[in-house]
């Protein structure tokens, strides 16, 4: 498989007809290398429009090219900014983040996931990430605060604790909500208020242990 002629075809195919045209994102998806992050069973899917399975025990997923690239394009990375990331997966978002970022800590729950995420990061020559293992909706208090927060994986609803860990000016994005109806959302730290707003809607897996949001009851 061409590798390079495939995410070629799907920044051309697929993010620019989304609206990805930051040409900063656009350089950091040639620089990491999606397919170095992807389970070997599945690699031939690196560059599809789709999730794709990690094979960890919760049902973990990479999200689509798309949903990756308009998350860093809310975010607007400026150069070496701490990041928090929770959600670790295959490292391949940490990876991206940290392109521009002074730090990343990234927060994966599943240690197995962990190891290969660091693997993955190593292999790649990725040395300003660093991934622990625990349950990232808390956040990461001993490094705060930071400067961007990405929350990778569904939640009902941003904890207080994460927004909280930001520094003023800081952006925070993540999906809420349920399916079939979930919103990307950036947060922005505004002195102690944070401002939101609404991205564009899509469906993703959720984080494990994220609360679910409540069902309607009729």
């Amino acid at each position: 498989m061409n590798f390079e002629q495939a995410r070629l075809n799907m920044v051309e195919q697929q993010l620019r007809p989304a609206r990805v045209l930051d040409p900063e994102v656009l350089d950091v998806l040639f620089v990491v290398k999606r397919e170095e992050f992807v389970p070997p069973a599945h690699r031939r899917l690196a560059f599809a429009d789709t999730e794709i399975p990690l094979g960890g025990g919760e049902g973990a997923r990479m999200f689509s090219p798309i949903v990756e690239a308009r998350a860093l394009q809310a975010l607007a990375m400026k150069k070496h900014e701490n990041v928090l990331e929770v959600g670790t997966g295959s490292g391949y978002m940490a990876a991206l983040l940290g392109v521009h970022a002074d730090r990343v800590w990234s927060l994966e729950i599943d240690p197995q996931l962990a190891a290969t995420a660091r693997e993955n990061l190593r292999r790649a020559g990725v040395t300003n990430v660093t991934v622990e293992v625990g349950n990232g909706l808390a956040g990461l208090a001993a490094h705060a605060p930071y400067g961007v927060i990405m929350v990778s994986g569904a939640v009902a609803k941003v904890p207080q604790v994460l927004l909280d860990q930001l520094k003023p000016d800081g952006r925070l994005f993540a999906i809420e909500g349920a399916a079939p109806a979930m919103q990307a959302a950036l947060y922005t730290r505004v002195g102690d208020a944070f401002r939101r707003v609404a991205v564009f809607e899509t469906v993703v897996a959720a984080l494990t242990d994220a609360e679910p949001a409540p069902a309607f009851a009729f």
